[in-house]
């Protein structure tokens, strides 16, 4: 009898020590990462045009299909912010501003909120936003890649590219 209630203690304690290293649970989640949208080229931080804003306006009709986000970051810049505010106005969501600088603190904030979340960014930091993510990084992008969301998502962070602008 002894000897079963040691090697009983001793298998209880190694179920409990490997589920101390076990990874905690971490629930599934959905996120949107875009690109502003269409802007001048060659501007420091220029208004969108007018195609811009009228795609602007359209965003909120993509979300129809989609799971509208519950929380919107949008970068310092006018186009970033521009781009997110017909949909942050229709959803009745006050944007909160990110530095494009600090994707590892943008992503320990995007971490706190209920999802899903949209992010808003630029050419230079989509790439590393979605990868921070847990999504398959993609490609560089160039000037004229306007109106592409990333959708990341679920526990395996499936990434799927979906097209605003056709």
């Amino acid at each position: 009898m002894t000897f079963a209630r040691a090697f009983l203690a001793a298998a209880l304690i190694l179920v409990l020590g490997a589920c101390a290293y076990m990874a905690p649970y971490q629930a599934p989640s959905t996120f949107y990462v875009m690109r502003h949208l269409h802007t001048p080229e060659g501007a420091a931080d220029p208004d969108l045009t007018e195609e811009g804003q009228r795609y602007a306006e359209r965003l909120a009709d993509f979300f129809v299909d989609q799971e509208p986000p519950a929380t919107i970051f949008v970068s310092t810049t006018k186009r970033a912010q521009q781009t997110a505010a017909p949909l942050a106005a229709t959803l009745g969501i006050t944007p909160r501003l990110y530095d494009p600088r600090d994707t590892a603190g943008l992503i320990t904030e995007v971490m706190k909120e209920p999802p899903p979340v949209l992010i808003v960014g630029h050419s230079n930091t989509v790439p590393d936003i979605v990868a921070a993510l847990g999504g398959q990084r993609p490609g560089p992008l160039v000037h004229e890649d306007f109106g592409d969301v990333w959708k990341i998502s679920g526990q395996r962070r499936v990434t799927t590219r979906m097209k605003l602008v056709e």
